[in-house]
């Protein structure tokens, strides 16, 4: 019995021995084969996800930007070509007001044929990356050293040399500072100019030429509006007067940015955030003809001033 349990041991241990020697010596093109297998497996899993495609949001017909993949993008041939803006997304939205991040906050860029320009801060610093041929070369400037908590910013070039930047920061309850900021040399270099010394939030602002320019203040409960106007490229500021007719008093509050109209000024004066007359989208429209001194919705003649108007149809 002794020797039958021996013979079966060592039966035992032969097969396993025989078994692996011909595991480890099986033919190569079969463990070729089975790593092949293995290796189409391996990366049909980790075969990359197609890049998506771009979505412009368009500034014109074949002008427009992507805020996608977390990085801003220029186009100008409708989304088939695109330019990568070499700055962080996260610094176009620093600051107390950031919009909803899914678009560039409005007025704070340019973006045409000639040239494409973004308002960005960068360690408390104000600066401008702008090209001025499409994105083969870019420029960053620096706008102001040191700024508070941005809030309110806005650039606009009125030719190839002549621009300009407000921006208000350090706000406190219903109170902040508010800085101009204009360029004689397409961006390079910026001067800040004299401050108005109004401390209510701002609302829209702009120039019309190198000389006049407008700070219209008022966004938390307006009653009238409150226009202030520069004749000498910012050295001194003083309030505007508008005419506005009583059976409109405390209707049209706020003033948007004046432009040029013919041989005049005009301006759009619209009802501020809670305005509901005629469901808030009327707006009365006011000419100066003294270079934005006074405001008048008469103009030396009798006609309706008030213009039913989509939002968009009065940016200027």
């Amino acid at each position: 019995m002794k020797n039958i349990i021996i013979g079966m041991a060592c039966t035992l241990v032969i097969g396993i021995f025989i078994a692996t020697w011909y595991f480890e010596n099986s033919p190569v093109e079969t463990k070729l084969g089975q790593d092949k297998r293995n290796e189409k497996q391996n990366t049909q899993i980790s075969e990359p996800t197609p890049p998506t495609t771009l979505q412009p949001i368009y500034e014109d017909e074949s002008i427009g930007y992507s805020l996608q993949n977390d990085q801003l993008q220029i186009t100008y041939n409708k989304g088939k070509d695109w330019t990568t803006v070499p700055v962080e997304k996260g610094k176009l939205f620093a600051g107390e007001y950031n919009g909803n991040e899914e678009e560039l906050i409005d007025k704070s860029y340019i973006l045409s044929e000639n040239r494409a320009a973004f308002l960005h801060s960068d360690g408390g610093s104000m600066k401008l990356i702008y090209t001025l041929d499409q994105g083969k070369t870019w420029e960053n400037t620096v706008v102001n050293d040191q700024y508070p908590s941005i809030r309110f910013r806005k650039v606009e070039f009125l030719n190839e040399s002549f621009g300009y930047v407000i921006i208000s920061g350090g706000r406190t309850m219903s109170s902040e500072w508010t800085t101009v900021y204009l360029t004689n040399d397409g961006g390079k270099q910026w001067k800040e100019t004299n401050h108005s010394d109004v401390t209510r939030l701002i609302y829209d602002g702009g120039f019309v030429d190198e000389n006049t320019g407008f700070l219209s203040f008022g966004i938390l409960n307006p009653v009238e509006p409150d226009l202030y106007l520069t004749q000498d490229g910012g050295n001194s500021w003083n309030k505007a007067t508008i005419m506005i007719p009583e059976q409109y008093h405390e209707i049209f509050v706020m003033a948007e940015a004046p432009f040029k109209e013919e041989d005049h000024l005009a301006v759009y004066i619209n009802q501020g955030p809670n305005g509901d007359y005629e469901g808030g989208k009327v707006k009365g429209k006011f000419v100066s003809n003294d270079n934005g001194e006074t405001w008048d919705y008469d103009n030396g003649e009798t006609w309706d001033f008030l213009m039913e108007v989509n939002p968009n149809e009065t940016d200027k």
